[in-house]
């Protein structure tokens, strides 16, 4: 409850602009990102321009009133720089796809094929985005971040692992099924 309780008045002191709530939520958090993006292909000033973008992000829901943080504040600030950095790397794929598109011999069955799964990426990053929490920090804690289930038990407040794990299986059913939702709905028959 005192995290909590914490957690809530970092929040309403970064609404309000207040210094020492900016610097804790930096220093709980700047090298977590940090390591995130040097981890996959980014460097420190990466890191720094997608800090800030999560600190904007951070900022204007705050401001807003309405915002309701069911997640621990670490847990919601690495999944809003994990988005930002990926949505920052398939940019420069793209630049660097079209950059590359004269050294390329385009062969359309290969296009065709990247299209399809370019479809079923983004189909799986919207049933991940509309999982919800704690389902979606839960997975991308134990698939991305690699933590094991003691840790992931004690982050989220499970009482051990293996209700974690239990929890962990039912977020992965309900992904599974919002996906196969959304892809016997959408493109998938093209």
């Amino acid at each position: 409850m005192k995290q909590e309780g914490n957690e809530k008045a970092l929040l309403l002191g970064l609404a309000r602009n207040e210094r020492k709530a900016v610097e804790t939520i930096y220093k709980e958090n700047y090298n977590m990102v940090q390591s995130l993006i040097i981890n996959n292909n980014g460097s420190t000033d990466d890191a720094k321009d997608i800090f800030q973008e999560a600190m904007i992000v951070l900022y204007e829901k705050a401001r807003s009133g309405s915002f309701e943080l069911n997640c621990q504040i670490k847990t919601y600030v690495y999944s809003v720089c994990r988005r930002l950095w990926l949505k920052r790397l398939q940019q420069a794929n793209r630049f660097m796809e079209i950059a590359n598109i004269e050294t390329v011999v385009p062969v359309d069955e290969d296009m065709e094929g990247h299209e399809k799964r370019n479809r079923e990426f983004g189909m799986m990053e919207k049933a991940i985005d509309s999982l919800g929490e704690p389902c979606k920090s839960l997975l991308e804690a134990y698939y991305l971040q690699k933590r094991n289930m003691q840790e992931i038990a004690f982050q989220f407040g499970y009482t051990n692992a293996e209700n974690a794990k239990n929890q962990k299986y039912k977020c992965l059913v309900r992904l599974k099924k919002i996906f196969f939702t959304h892809y016997k709905n959408g493109d998938s028959d093209e």
